[in-house]
């Protein structure tokens, strides 16, 4: 089978990694790639958003499946575009169409979906400019901490968290009136604070059944103990120890099974990944985002622990024959320790060379921003660099490898978190 992948982080390396230990793959393109990508297929420059140009590479190369990776194509309608085309429609596609893919595009249709199936989620508002000063009341009424949140895509920025009112006014109005985050902040949610603590779980679905992956935390915060500025994500722990067989049964009965049989009663054809964003408040847990792909860097510690063919499981979504086919996974915890670059999430430098990659021992090494230049060297091209993940018999174990093999990997402003997984 042939191909091609679409993303150029650390989830697009480690979906390619485990692609290529299929022995139904024949070609794998990945657009644009990476450092780490192009050592297991061919890293192409395409941009996805000019149809004819990648439309032409489709039939070329003769590609059978096309896999989006980050959520951008997903949001925009390129599954739909590829299905429109009476030469491209027979390409499979992993990822749902745009109406689906709005459970992650429109935060306000997350919201109002989740009320309508009763799905545990934050009470919540949205507003718009010309109901602006019903949001400042409504600010008013609620107790602090605020929670902001961009109704449409803001590259992983549009949440914002305040716990003094004058500030959240202040943000609400600049994220509003300014359109600090663009078109994505036209419509503005102001929701509740729930209190305690996060993970992610993830589905891999063909629309009528559904397959559920492990689960994983994720570490945000730029700072030691969460602290500083969000993040895509500092590392992340696989499985998490507070998500027991009690409360993944609760995930499985009160928030998938109805957000499954939500979608198909609104007939809204979804199949891909959805990514339920949790928290697990006195022992149940609340939705608080929808994903429509797999998240990053959880992919560099869940994909590893999944020991079943994915491009056997994508052909199975793609035929809607998932039901039969059953999942395996090894039981080791797995850790993903995320190096970023000095100055990272705000002004940092590329280009500074990579070593020590060649020294690592008993680890996978996920490329997230990285490139290489025509003298073969490996160099940074992006504010999270690599991801180190390590196999271990406990978290302990898992966290130790990893950081030791972190150490041995060098390049200039080189920063990483110290503590991921301190609060399991």
């Amino acid at each position: 089978m042939n191909i091609l992948l679409i993303g150029s982080g650390g989830r697009e390396h480690t979906l390619a990694w485990k692609l290529n230990q299929s022995p139904k793959l024949k070609k794998l393109f990945i657009s644009p790639g990476n450092a780490g990508t192009a050592t297991l297929g061919t890293n192409i420059s395409i941009n996805w958003k000019d149809f004819d140009l990648l439309k032409t590479f489709l039939l070329a190369e003769k590609i059978d499946m096309l896999v989006i990776g980050p959520e951008d194509p997903l949001v925009e309608g390129l599954h739909d575009q590829i299905l429109a085309d009476p030469e491209t429609k027979y390409i499979a596609v992993i990822g749902p169409k745009k109406q689906a893919a709005q459970m992650e595009g429109s935060k306000d249709f997350s919201k109002k979906f989740m009320l309508k199936y009763g799905i545990p989620t934050a009470n919540y508002k949205s507003f718009t400019k010309e109901t602006m000063e019903e949001g400042f009341k409504f600010l008013e009424d609620i107790k602090s901490p605020y929670v902001l949140k961009a109704d449409g895509l803001a590259a992983g920025k549009g949440v914002v968290i305040l716990d003094d009112l004058d500030d959240a006014i202040t943000e609400f109005k600049a994220m509003l009136q300014e359109e600090k985050f663009g078109a994505a902040s036209k419509t503005v949610l102001i929701e509740e604070f729930l209190s305690g603590i996060e993970c992610s779980v993830f589905v891999l679905t063909d629309g009528i059944s559904y397959k559920i992956l492990p689960e994983a935390k994720d570490y945000k915060r730029i700072g030691e103990g969460d602290t500083g500025l969000n993040t895509g994500g500092m590392g992340s722990i696989s499985p998490v120890s507070f998500a027991d067989a009690t409360f993944m049964k609760k995930v499985e009965t009160r928030i998938i099974e109805p957000t499954l049989n939500g979608l198909k009663n609104d007939k809204i054809d979804f199949s891909g990944f959805i990514f339920f964003g949790l928290i697990k408040v006195n022992g149940n847990p609340f939705v608080i985002e929808y994903n429509v792909r797999l998240g990053d860097p959880e992919t560099e510690s869940v994909i590893p622990r999944l020991e079943t063919d994915l491009l056997d499981l994508f052909i199975a979504t793609t035929k809607k024959t998932l039901s039969q086919k059953s999942v395996k996974f090894f039981e080791k915890t797995t850790a993903s320790i995320m190096l970023v670059s000095g100055g990272y999430p705000e002004n940092y430098e590329k280009n500074k060379i990579i070593s020590g990659l060649d020294l690592v021992e008993d680890c996978l090494v996920f490329h997230a921003g990285t490139k290489q230049n025509d003298r073969g060297e490996v160099l940074t091209n992006g504010g999270r660099v690599l991801a180190v993940t390590a196999f271990g018999a406990t978290k302990k174990e898992a966290l130790a490898k990893a950081y030791k093999e972190a150490e041995k990997i060098r390049f200039e402003g080189k920063y990483y978190r110290t503590d991921i997984g301190f609060d399991l």
